[in-house]
């Protein structure tokens, strides 16, 4: 089972739940404590958890790679990545963790989309409006680029060149998806649950800044395929095949 790493940034308020729920489904959970100011580390006191500690606040995605070198220093081969503010549903990893099984080498993604009720329209909207720009320089459909529920194969930390400075934030999850599926890296989506109600804190995400760097990278990268509209149909095209392979898979003629 590969361990459970939550990213934590002043989360005083969820933290504890957050890890207590996630002990129910995972023997491994590594928190990094991103140079946390509020009382996060003091609400872990006496949970059997990896804490690993930022000096000073680096980012999510910095708090990611670090929870991962950790892992594969441990010798696991995935690790499954949740927010710690509550937004997510901890006992959703009965649905990661047989999806990971099933698809080791494969990112598996958490998709909240299909939830349009329970998510605030504008985000809904925003994340809709992402999906379509990463799928198309991803190469196929993204049901949910923004999620950060997810498990990640050590080869995603491993073999692609991703940033993770404090710069890239917020925006190495969009662009680990376009990376791994251009370099041949398997994107699943399983629809999870989603909490929006009396968020115990305001987004970290930046309105304009992070959505800004978030574009450029987009951009950036649709800008080195020469925006080709046949990228979006190529993945398609895989992705129709590869379904209906699984569903062959799932359910084989009977001689």
């Amino acid at each position: 089972m590969p361990p459970v790493v939550i990213p934590a940034y002043n989360e005083a308020a969820t933290i504890r739940d957050v890890v207590e729920r996630t002990l129910k489904h995972a023997s491994s959970v590594i928190v990094v404590d991103d140079g946390s100011t509020d009382d996060t580390i003091a609400r872990l006191e006496g949970l059997p958890i990896t804490l690993i500690r930022h000096e000073r606040n680096l980012g999510k995605a910095a708090s990611i790679f670090s929870g991962a070198r950790e892992a594969m220093h441990r010798g696991a081969r995935g690790i499954v990545t949740l927010d710690g503010d509550g937004q997510h549903d901890a006992d959703d990893l009965r649905k990661i963790l047989p999806a990971a099984a099933l698809r080791p080498n494969a990112i598996i993604v958490g998709a909240r989309l299909h939830a349009r009720d329970t998510i605030p329209r504008p985000r809904y909207l925003a994340n809709r409006f992402a999906n379509v720009w990463i799928g198309w320089a991803a190469g196929q459909p993204i049901a949910d680029s923004q999620s950060g529920f997810r498990y990640y194969p050590a080869t995603v930390f491993e073999t692609l060149d991703l940033r993770h400075d404090r710069a890239s934030s917020f925006v190495f999850e969009s662009e680990v998806l376009i990376a791994a599926a251009r370099s041949g890296i398997e994107l699943a989506f399983v629809p999870i649950s989603v909490r929006y109600a009396n968020p115990a804190r305001a987004s970290h995400l930046h309105p304009v800044f992070d959505i800004a760097r978030i574009a450029v990278m987009i951009i950036g990268r649709l800008a080195h395929l020469r925006f080709d509209a046949r990228n979006i149909a190529a993945g398609v095209r895989r992705h129709v095949a590869r379904t209906a392979q699984d569903s062959v898979a799932r359910h084989p003629r009977k001689p």
